[in-house]
């Protein structure tokens, strides 16, 4: 089965009011005509509408975060109907960060995966194993639970919605990256999970993203890989040279 390519791009607590929409419009501008592959910019809170009227519906935009209720007394949070009045059509769910910085469960990643699946919109799930439980060689055990605990309640229908983004935990940030035999086995390994939750069909048309440090110079050789169908990116992101070249090396894998 194909799987369209998807790239992300992460910009998690960087950019500003002026810069933000700039890169956006260069993002915009670098693309031209609609890529051959889906990509989704995912600016900080205060800056999706500027953001958003900087791509001119030429890209999707995305939230990085949300709160799993409509409304109601919770200080700080963001509502899903909120985000849709932004302009927002797909929402990142239990990024590491999120998990190990700011302390959140799995019981909480899976309550915003449905909030979003329930609201109409797309969800990318992010899922790894950070450095002490890959070299006590639980990758498989963390991705496989954090897959059926963020995917528990989510219909077969629903996954048509849904994006799982791989993203090892120790090569975040770090300069290090899986190498691509690596991250195609845990990939092949997350839609054989995938399979065994709902089926066949829907783990071959589920897309799954790397997301641990892809950079225009390991790009290609990672979105060769069968499983790997995009990448969440952070850093390079906020680069438009580098965002644009890896959006290039997904379309030349084509769907």
């Amino acid at each position: 089965m194909t799987r369209t390519p998807t790239i992300g791009g992460n910009w998690k607590m960087n950019t500003t009011l002026e810069t933000g929409p700039a890169l956006a419009r260069a993002i915009a501008a670098g693309l031209g005509e609609a890529p051959a592959c889906e990509v989704v910019v995912f600016p900080p809170f205060p800056f999706l509408l500027a953001v958003g009227e900087a791509l001119g519906g030429s890209l999707k935009l995305g939230a990085q975060d949300c709160y799993h209720q409509p409304d109601g007394a919770y200080t700080g949070e963001v509502s899903i109907e909120m985000l849709k009045d932004c302009g927002v059509s797909v929402v990142l769910t239990g990024h590491s960060e999120r998990r190990h910085v700011l302390g959140e469960t799995d019981e909480l990643v899976n309550a915003k995966t449905r909030a979003v699946l329930d609201g109409g919109l797309a969800c990318v799930l992010c899922i790894g194993e950070t450095l002490d439980q890959r070299e006590a060689g639980q990758t498989d055990a963390v991705n496989e639970a954090q897959l059926r605990a963020g995917l528990a309640g989510v219909s077969a229908e629903q996954m048509a919605s849904v994006t799982i983004a791989y993203e090892p935990v120790w090569a975040i940030g770090t300069g290090k990256v899986a190498t691509p035999e690596d991250a195609q086995a845990a990939h092949a390994r997350c839609r054989g999970v995938l399979a065994d939750l709902f089926s066949e069909e829907v783990a071959q048309a589920t897309r799954i993203q790397y997301g641990g440090s892809m950079k225009p110079g390991n790009a290609p050789e990672l979105l060769a890989q069968p499983d790997i169908d995009g990448g969440l990116i952070g850093g390079a992101s906020l680069v438009a040279a580098d965002f644009l070249a890896i959006i290039a090396a997904a379309a030349a894998r084509g769907g």
